[in-house]
């Protein structure tokens, strides 16, 4: 009996994701403060992941600076663009129609160097990161 409840004890103290788990973050319209995105909609990449391919001076710029951008899956509220058959297109906020980024289905490149196929992406500069 009590050596249950000892490895019970030491599985909650040793649980990492209940102590030092970040809140979750969710990406909101600047101008109208509605949701757009979240963190798990995120699509990830390494910085300067295809570099090599472009411009030998924007890879030199590009190691010093970060993602301008965040890049997402593509979500129901993009539909209405995307469902036009458009290849490319700006993607605006569906509640004050201000521009949020674009989207691309053969890709595009990040501000790191990386290159995101298909690339629905979201500028930084247009969205606000909020704690969940």
């Amino acid at each position: 009996m009590e050596k249950s409840s000892s490895s019970s004890s030491s599985i909650e103290t040793n649980n990492p994701s209940t102590a030092d788990s970040k809140p979750p973050v969710i990406y909101r319209c600047k101008k109208c403060r509605r949701m757009v995105a979240s963190e798990e909609n995120m699509v990830s990449h390494r910085r300067g992941e295809g570099q090599k391919c472009f411009k030998w001076n924007k890879r030199n710029e590009t190691s010093r600076n970060e993602c301008s951008s965040i890049f997402v899956e593509p979500m129901k509220w993009m539909m209405q663009t995307v469902d036009e058959g458009c290849v490319e297109a700006k993607l605006e906020c569906i509640g004050c129609k201000a521009r949020l980024g674009s989207f691309n289905w053969a890709g595009m490149q990040c501000s790191c160097g990386s290159w995101i196929n298909p690339a629905f992406q979201l500028q930084k500069s247009r969205i606000d990161e909020c704690p969940f």
